[in-house]
């Protein structure tokens, strides 16, 4: 068909529709045919009726076909749908995206990370700008997971939604690995899943560490343990993180010796704050696994680790973006992370 052939006034009034039925996350929406739904189902190559996930507190479901609809109205194609089902498999082993997580006053975002030939084949960007826009497979696989949660768990702002301030890239966070550029395995072929693989976590939030200035690993590892450390992601007595190396920085380590698990082991070692500092921010107590408060600031010189020990297997470490500088991102769990990749399952996508 031409573009003098379409209606755009009739496609107007049908992304006119979809936001007075409440189904927007305030972008326009794609439509959701009948005929787009059954080329949906048929690139997943799974019973429209699979119940692929449940909040329990609401009873409400997601099955296969719910999860096509809102994956069209974000604007993925059909080759993309077997990705949004293994994002959101992925979630789904999350214990807090299967608990409250959703309606937490952080408001959490989730990480996708996307592995194998099918971050090229379908486009997703891995390099320069992977955490901004611009890329459609990466925006609108995230935004589909947003939309689901919307549009079937019924978790909307100002409504079951009880994030206090909310995070910029709640259903933007999409990436794939840069694994041509990187000095390890795949990410999840790490985490025992071979080929086109998904991984998936809920953040609180992540913070840019820019360190262009120096050659000696120690000093870069301390760069990223500072920001790991700081008081203020400390609610309770420790926090787990993961970090998405540019392929500058983990070139620079793998080539003085490093490891994937040297690298977080190394972190857990390094990151978090003495007692002193602490009491100035009013967190320097704790009742074991308890929320943080005053104390007495006592033994001042302490230091309290940020990661508990033995979990340094939860540190998610991932490269990507360009190799052109110093910069990578540190990522805060909502929670946790269950340390599991999910392999993308394909139907007939001719």
């Amino acid at each position: 068909m031409s573009v003098a052939e379409l209606d755009a006034d009739a496609a107007q009034l049908a992304v006119e529709h979809c936001y007075e039925q409440g189904w927007s996350d305030g972008l326009p929406l794609v439509p959701a045919t009948r005929p787009l739904v059954e080329k949906f189902l048929a690139a997943a190559g799974r019973p429209a009726d699979e119940v692929i996930g449940h909040m329990p507190q609401l009873d409400r479901s997601v099955t296969v076909e719910l999860a096509a609809i809102n994956a069209i109205m974000a604007g993925c194609l059909p080759e993309y749908f077997p990705v949004v089902l293994a994002a959101w498999e992925a979630l789904m082993n999350e214990r807090a995206a299967k608990g409250g997580g959703w309606q937490s006053t952080s408001g959490p975002a989730p990480l996708i990370i996307v592995n194998g030939p099918i971050r090229n084949e379908l486009g997703f960007n891995s390099t320069g700008g992977v955490f901004g826009p611009g890329f459609r497979p990466n925006a609108t696989v995230a935004r589909a997971i947003g939309l689901i949660v919307r549009n079937v768990f019924g978790v909307h702002p100002h409504e079951l939604e009880q994030a206090t301030q909310g995070l910029p890239g709640r259903w933007s966070i999409c990436i794939a690995e840069n694994e041509e550029e990187s000095p390890w395995a795949p990410l999840a072929a790490d985490r025992g899943v071979t080929g086109n693989a998904v991984t998936a976590t809920l953040l609180r939030t992540s913070e840019y560490v820019d360190n262009r200035h120096t050659t000696d690993p120690e000093l870069l590892l301390g760069d990223f343990a500072d920001t790991i450390g700081r008081s203020g992601s400390l609610i309770f007595k420790h926090a787990l993180v993961g970090v998405i190396l540019c392929p500058e920085h983990a070139n620079l380590l793998a080539t003085a010796g490093y490891s994937r698990s040297d690298v977080a082991a190394w972190l857990a070692d390094h990151s978090g704050r003495t007692t002193g500092q602490l009491a100035r921010a009013g967190k320097d107590h704790n009742d074991g696994a308890g929320v943080r408060f005053p104390g007495t600031g006592e033994p001042a010189e302490d230091f309290q680790r940020t990661i508990a020990p033995g979990a340094e297997d939860r540190m998610l470490i991932a490269v990507a973006g360009s190799r052109n500088a110093g910069i990578s991102m540190v990522v805060r769990y909502f929670a946790d992370w269950s340390g599991n990749s999910v392999a993308i399952r394909s139907g007939d996508i001719s």
